[in-house]
């Protein structure tokens, strides 16, 4: 249904895509009304089984936050495919930076909210980990419908997550399809509804098989993983392309780079070596000495760097503030997060990482150095010029 959707015009999918949100929002706060109204506050830090659990408002301590955090982090996927649609909205240096933080900020507070909900309506070792919410109702007299209407709202969130999901990668797809990273087949834009229709079609198919075929939690933690990374290359990217760049715009001459690659790459491994004394050190007041010292080096290490390095360019509009403090914070916890994922998630995101990179290597950078020169990049329909088409418009 998804693929079919955005396989025709961004408007009508659009259009779609914000009655299914809309839908889903009223869930959601149906949910966190019935949880706050029937749950009990003495759940968030009383267990079911003292016997067995640990009790208390941190029951496995901050190493069992940071470890739900790591786990859950790809709630936080989507907003990135706010900025894959700068081509078809009228104003995009302005429209889409608000677009992302107005919809991070809603987010957070749901998420915030819902969690609050069912910790009251539950002891955490009482819950349901298959169905959360709905099983809390189900065992309540009188509320099975409840359960019911919870389940129904489940299953249309999946629905309009997949179609946001979709909506963001098929454009995406569409762009580096145009520069010849992929092959440009999925570059080709329907002439009718202009959008990447091939796109759109393979996206489909491939989350199919990859929910038909894929345990759940192999691709959650996959998915959290990618995430992490992806975020963590963002950060450093935003501390680049903000202390290295051409600071008299026209003159040519481009800022040394190695202070900000320096930078980044101390903060990184003082990033890791926080993570792996956490993961590794045995307790006591040296594992504190040792990770208070560390924290200690790499503020100092943003201070230094604040202070000695001058910033190349101001953006115009919108722009990350306190720099570099605020991408400096995202790479630590990225970091930090990255490290309380299981082995087996590693190996498969090598897995994968190794086969995107020798795709690149063997197929790209010859693909998009011949798109280069070609100056376009055939659809495969009819030998249409997609180089400078938009994916909808």
């Amino acid at each position: 249904m998804g693929g079919r959707t955005h396989a025709r015009s961004t408007k009508e999918s659009s259009v779609v895509n914000l009655v299914l949100t809309g839908v889903h929002v009223v869930f959601i706060l149906f949910i966190i009304v019935m949880g706050f109204a029937h749950g009990d506050a003495r759940n968030l830090s009383r267990p079911a089984d003292p016997a067995h659990s640990p009790g208390g408002f941190f029951p496995h301590g901050a190493a069992g936050v940071f470890n739900g955090a790591a786990a859950v982090y790809l709630s936080y996927i989507g907003y990135d495919a706010v900025s894959t649609m700068a081509e078809e909205v009228e104003r995009p240096d302005r429209d889409i930076p608000a677009g992302v933080s107005g919809s991070v900020v809603l987010v957070t507070v749901l998420y915030c909210l819902m969690a609050t909900s069912m910790s009251m309506l539950l002891p955490y070792d009482a819950i349901d980990p298959e169905a959360p919410f709905s099983g809390a109702f189900k065992g309540r007299d009188g509320m099975a419908w409840v359960s019911n209407v919870i389940g129904a709202g489940a299953s249309l969130g999946i629905l309009t997550s997949l179609m946001v999901a979709m909506l963001g990668q098929a454009r995406y797809l569409c762009v580096i399809g145009r520069s010849g990273v992929v092959p440009a087949w999925l570059a080709r834009v329907d002439p009718r509804t202009a959008t990447p229709i091939n796109a759109s079609a393979f996206l489909g198919l491939l989350t199919a098989a990859l929910a038909l075929f894929t345990e759940l939690d192999v691709l959650l933690n996959l998915v959290s993983i990618g995430t992490l990374f992806v975020f963590y290359m963002v950060a450093n990217a935003v501390v680049y392309r903000r202390y290295v760049g051409d600071p008299c715009p026209g003159s040519g001459q481009k800022r040394r780079a190695w202070p900000a690659l320096a930078f980044i790459a101390a903060f990184s491994l003082i990033a890791i070596s926080f993570t792996l004394l956490w993961q590794f050190a045995p307790g006591g007041a040296a594992k504190v000495g040792l990770l208070s010292g560390t924290a200690a080096v790499a503020v100092a290490a943003v201070v230094a760097f604040q202070a000695l390095v001058p910033q190349a360019r101001e953006p115009e509009l919108w722009g990350v503030p306190g720099m570099p403090w605020v991408p400096a914070a995202s790479v630590f916890l990225n970091v930090f997060l990255l490290g309380s994922l299981d082995r087996p998630s590693y190996v498969r995101f090598g897995f994968f990482s190794a086969f995107a990179v020798l795709f690149y290597v063997f197929y790209s950078v010859h693909a998009s150095y011949d798109a280069e020169e070609g100056g376009a990049v055939d659809g495969g329909g009819g030998g249409d010029k997609l180089q400078d088409q938009g994916c909808d418009v």
